[in-house]
């Protein structure tokens, strides 16, 4: 849902910031690709420093960028807080590790799927 946030609102952005398909399509992606290429550096970080920590980091620098992008009225602003929002979708690597912890093999499967 986080990495979709622009493609649900950006018709508007789109018609308000006379954006191009262009930029509107790098503006919709900015989230997609922050959010994938984060994974390997927020799952070395957890495996390093702990999960509960690296979560905690990353959803709050998540939510930071998704309040800043209520304020935000250029294009740059707005690709700034993208790349910020897109934290969230590389979250799921560092749950993934915190929560099979917790649990025996023959449960983590289980314990996953509910994550």
């Amino acid at each position: 849902a986080v990495w979709t946030i622009f493609s649900i609102i950006g018709v508007r952005i789109k018609q308000e910031l006379g954006l191009s398909e262009t930029a509107f399509g790098l503006l919709v992606g900015t989230p997609i690709l922050t959010g994938s290429l984060v994974r390997i550096v927020l799952g070395v970080w957890t495996d390093r420093y702990g999960g509960r920590l690296v979560y905690t980091m990353t959803m709050l620098a998540a939510a930071v960028a998704t309040f800043l992008l209520a304020f935000a009225h250029t294009y740059e602003q707005m690709l700034t807080a993208a790349l910020g929002v897109g934290l969230a979708g590389g979250s799921f690597a560092v749950g993934v590790a915190y929560v099979s912890r917790f649990f025996p093999a023959g449960k983590q499967g289980t314990a996953l799927g509910i994550f």
